[in-house]
């Protein structure tokens, strides 16, 4: 299997081509608008096209690449079930699987960062067995944080914040070898204390996460609210622009 980051200090954001080249199948995970020349270079340098193309989320802090790059390979746009955007794709609920050749992708419900949030385990079928290798946890589970509850509701982030505990302890169920690629890292409006290591393991947070060892869903709801950034700037245009599936943050 194949994996190549993109990292945007720009905003913060970690995106992620990735898949089998065996079957020339590739994917990427959470797509920027700014990087999109760049995965397609990368593709086209690894000889494989891009056919997938997966949002964890409708993100909020930065206009998605995956309009752009649907339009420009044909690729499958594969988003969470209940996301309400306004363009053709394939909604994927928990357990829904996506075949990249030999490489597996498995969606994770994770809400509360969003109402609509998956994670993405992957299996590479040549290492011999169907144990998950990575996981792309989006705005859910980030190295050192967790994503804030309150970007995408209108007053009920702490009901967020408690979907949130819940949904965190579902990834806490993967091995402790399971790499973690979360979708921003230090310097992003999108967490309080993220770790300028883009790039950790479920094992590690699982020790060293200060908010993975709060039991009590209240207790992380109070955790989580306190002391929350700003916005990040132009979120009612940009979240508007990812909804509809434009290539750019409308006027």
């Amino acid at each position: 299997m194949l994996l190549r980051p993109f990292l945007n200090d720009a905003g913060s954001c970690a995106s992620y081509l990735f898949g089998c080249t065996t079957h020339s199948k590739l994917a990427v995970v959470d797509a920027h608008a700014d990087l999109v020349d760049e995965y397609l270079a990368a593709a086209a340098a690894i000889g494989s096209p891009i056919v997938a193309v997966f949002e964890t989320h409708v993100q909020a802090d930065h206009v998605s690449g995956l309009p752009a790059l649907v339009e420009r390979t044909g690729a499958t746009a594969y988003l969470p079930a209940g996301t309400q955007v306004e363009f053709d794709h394939v909604a994927l609920g928990d357990g829904d699987l996506v075949e990249l050749g030999n490489t597996v992708v498995t969606a994770i419900a994770t809400p509360g960062h969003a109402p609509a949030h998956n994670a993405y385990t992957v299996t590479d079928r040549r290492r011999g067995d169907e144990e998950p290798w990575i996981v792309f946890s989006g705005d859910s589970l980030l190295i050192g944080d967790v994503g804030r509850p309150d970007l995408h509701v209108a007053g009920d982030a702490r009901g967020q914040a408690r979907l949130l505990h819940a949904s965190l302890r579902r990834l806490l169920e993967l091995p402790d070898y399971v790499v973690l690629h979360p979708s921003h890292y230090g310097g992003s409006v999108c967490g309080r204390g993220l770790s300028g290591n883009p790039f950790s393991s479920i094992g590690f947070e699982r020790r060293h996460n200060p908010l993975l060892a709060i039991e009590d869903p209240d207790a992380f709801a109070d955790a989580l609210l306190r002391d929350v950034p700003p916005r990040p700037v132009e979120q009612g245009r940009i979240v508007a622009a990812n909804r509809a599936g434009k290539l750019g943050v409308p006027a």
